[in-house]
């Protein structure tokens, strides 16, 4: 195998793992070349633009084309001649017909590079996949391959964060590879030794464990919002406020505050669809009890979303037929133009069907969220978005909304009101500004 520094790596999907990656692989000195059968995109990326929005990336691309080190092409021959490395990057979102992950990307991407393979090579999946599916992409890569067993599968979760996907690139807390082959071990010791020899920690595993970090690690991620939300039903029912009861928690080190914070729940392109995966898998295995806490996860989650339509019910009588309603946020998280699975746009959708006029502002998500859904109105500013506003409803917490003053907002709509679905702002100050102030799991 060659040398770290003369290794090129192809990848396969230019979706937000894989634009993200092959910049930042560039970045850190590597020839890139990026595969998607999406011509569009790719012409996208060959001018320099990214397809979606994340904080930086459009810099680190752009400068990186430049150097002639990163280049994108439709052709899977191209990239299995000029590549010693190949990282699979596409999706697996939901199946339509039930939970489980639709694995259609990722077998056509191995069924479509694997006959162009006739020299020895590692082919690396990055996706997220049910635990099991390595073990039959490794065997369906070697009966495609013209050089046979000598290319060789491993696997190796990635853990970005949208809106914190070149950092978490460049400066990740952890790479995890499931192989029993010395040889692709090797190979990814030689991609990312920049970031071990920083001190991040390398864990060799086999395929299924490694299968199986990314989607535990979002299983328990989403139960603890889940479990917050849960205290936000209960405090709000008893007199207490969850705010400062996920302070409280959040300073027992067992526990922690990451991931403690009460509100409309979660949603994106993760989260939703790999916990409902895990237990379809689980199924499939026959430990379906194991995880059957899950279904409470995400049955919790989606009581956030009416729960937040409730509170902005009664906020204006009882009744949204003829009323004015502002959505703050379309994106289902800030730093992203994510809409899949968006709590935010869910809600501004139910309270549409419910006869009210809604007007959806996002600093970054707007066209896709218009495209979408084309029934919401829609405005360029956060100011026009709330004129002559009912009700105001923070869905997404965008900096922009944080920190907006509630002086300004107030002159512009019809009644002061607005429910803060993320606590992301400061009740008493919202008060003493005028404005009615509501929040999931406060008095």
């Amino acid at each position: 195998m060659v040398e770290a520094e003369l290794m090129r790596v192809s990848i396969i999907g230019t979706g937000y793992l894989g634009a993200t990656t092959a910049a930042c692989l560039t970045d850190m000195g590597f020839e890139v070349i990026g595969v998607d059968v999406d011509e569009a995109k790719i012409d996208m990326l060959r001018s320099g633009q990214v397809p979606f929005y994340e904080p930086g990336l459009d810099e680190i691309l752009t400068e990186n084309m430049k150097t002639g080190r990163l280049r994108f092409t439709t052709s899977f021959a191209e990239a299995a001649e000029f590549a010693d490395l190949h990282l699979v990057c596409v999706g697996t979102p939901q199946r339509d017909d039930s939970g489980a992950a639709d694995l259609s990307y990722v077998n056509s991407a191995i069924e479509q590079l694997a006959p162009h393979l006739t020299r020895p090579t590692v082919v690396v999946g990055r996706s997220t996949v049910p635990v099991g599916t390595a073990a039959t992409l490794a065997a369906r890569l070697a009966t495609l391959a013209p050089v046979g067993e000598e290319a060789e599968l491993g696997w190796s979760p990635e853990f970005l964060r949208e809106g914190f996907g070149v950092e978490d690139t460049l400066h990740p807390n952890r790479i995890v590879i499931g192989t029993e082959s010395p040889r692709v071990e090797k190979v990814m010791r030689a991609l990312w030794q920049r970031q071990i020899n920083e001190g991040v920690p390398f864990l060799v595993t086999d395929m299924q464990t490694a299968e199986l970090v990314k989607v535990s690690a979002n299983a328990f991620l989403a139960t603890k919002i889940s479990f917050i939300n849960a205290m936000a039903e209960v405090s709000e029912v008893a007199g207490a406020d969850v705010m400062q009861l996920a302070e409280a928690l959040s300073y027992d080190d067992r526990i922690g505050g990451k991931f403690l914070g009460p509100g409309l729940g979660f949603g994106g392109g993760c989260l939703p669809k790999d916990i409902r995966a895990f237990m379809a898998r689980a199924d499939e295995l026959g430990v379906e009890p194991a995880l059957s806490f899950l279904r409470e996860v995400d049955a919790i989650n989606q009581r956030r979303r009416a729960r937040t339509i409730d509170i902005a019910r009664q906020l204006i009588g009882g009744n949204f037929a003829g009323r004015t309603v502002t959505v703050l946020g379309a994106a289902f998280k800030p730093n992203s133009d994510d809409i899949r699975d968006s709590p935010a746009l869910d809600v501004a959708s139910t309270i549409a069907s419910l006869g009210a006029r809604v007007t959806v502002y996002d600093p970054a998500a707007l066209d896709r969220a218009r495209e979408e859904h084309p029934q919401l109105g829609y405005a360029p500013s956060m100011l026009e978005a709330a004129q002559d506003a009912d009700v105001v409803l923070l869905l997404t917490e965008w900096a922009e909304f944080r920190e907006a003053n509630p002086k300004k907002l107030g002159a512009v709509v019809a009644q002061k009101k607005i429910v803060d679905g993320r606590n992301a702002l400061d009740p008493t100050y919202w008060r003493a500004s005028g404005w009615t102030y509501r929040a999931l799991g406060r008095q």
